[in-house]
């Protein structure tokens, strides 16, 4: 997480109300599916909150960016920061991706 990135979720502030929060940022495991989305960021806990894909089910929920820097995934890969990732409305992001949002 960097500095730049922090007050970008400062700048942007709460989206709960949103029912389409601005994506912020991408991380995500290369060696599988699971992605996730951060719109929010408690920068003192180091808790995003967003929407993940690739697990069980896809989902709203908080994550915990301590935990993913410190996921060990196969042949010593690590999840990364999309740093590429351009910021994108949640309903763009699942018409672009097609996810399938049936049930919820």
């Amino acid at each position: 997480m960097t500095k730049e990135l922090e007050k970008r979720f400062a700048e942007v502030g709460d989206q709960s109300q949103s029912s389409n929060p601005l994506i912020i940022a991408k991380f995500f495991a290369p060696s599988h599916s699971a992605t996730w989305y951060a719109t929010e960021l408690d920068v003192e806990n180091s808790i995003c909150f967003g929407y993940v894909t690739g697990l069980a089910f896809d989902e709203w929920g908080t994550f915990s960016i301590t935990e993913l820097e410190s996921l060990q995934l196969p042949f010593g890969l690590h999840v990364e920061r999309d740093r590429f990732f351009k910021e994108i409305r949640f309903k763009e992001l699942i018409k672009e991706q097609d996810i399938d949002l049936e049930h919820y």
